[in-house]
């Protein structure tokens, strides 16, 4: 079997050159549309997993009282109250059932969950609802794969064009990012200074990181 427990430890270093260069490029987004001071921002994650992503968003500057996250899955739900602070809002249960209120985020964030809605109408349903929760002015960050993974027939990659079908009210942009993990977990078993080699290549890198922005006039 090719699934160890540990695939996705930071100790792992495709793991923790793939966090690193996401947690660049999203900063590098953030410089770009002129958030330097988060602290007043709002940001909901939908899909938070274990908790990890919303303690990078508090590394970077985000007061855990304007953070929060939906999670459907009870034990990542309960292993993500563990690790954050009280004051970070976490929710249980469907993101598409969960009571957010409309145009209450500053930011709202998805990593890698909708390649794994394998029906069209359940990611445009959630894709409406993320959009209704974005305040005018703010933004969906996205990053998810493009590509279908042959070998895991419970995901599929979400190419640019769906994600801009999604959002066609959205202003996008994108960028290609992180290494195809098939590639990238074997040649750091050999070196890991091979990952900025071999992603320096664009058409190595599997994921997009995408800013998608609600016009500030919106209603």
């Amino acid at each position: 079997m090719d699934a160890p427990a540990d695939r996705y430890s930071l100790l792992h270093p495709d793991v923790w050159q793939t966090v690193q260069e996401r947690q660049r490029a999203l900063l590098g987004l953030l410089a770009h549309h002129g958030w330097h001071d988060l602290r007043e921002r709002t940001l909901l994650e939908v899909g938070c997993g274990t908790g990890g992503n919303l303690l990078e968003f508090l590394r970077m500057g985000w007061r855990p009282e304007h953070l929060a996250g939906i999670e459907l899955l009870p034990e990542r739900h309960a292993h993500a109250r563990d690790v954050l602070p009280e004051r970070v809002a976490l929710h249980l249960g469907d993101a598409c059932t969960v009571p957010i209120a409309e145009a209450g985020c500053d930011l709202v964030y998805q990593a890698t969950v909708f390649s794994s809605l394998l029906d069209d109408a359940v990611q445009q349903q959630l894709a409406a609802a993320m959009w209704r929760w974005v305040k005018p002015g703010g933004a969906v960050l996205w990053y998810d794969f493009t590509v279908d993974n042959p070998r895991n027939r419970n995901v599929r990659g979400v190419p640019l064009q769906r994600v801009r079908a999604l959002f066609p009210e959205g202003r996008i942009r994108a960028q290609r990012v992180t290494l195809a993990p098939p590639l990238a977990r074997p040649a750091c078993r050999v070196w890991p200074g091979l990952y900025p080699v071999l992603n320096a290549v664009p058409l190595l890198r599997t994921h997009v990181l995408a800013w998608i922005e609600k016009d500030a006039r919106a209603r």
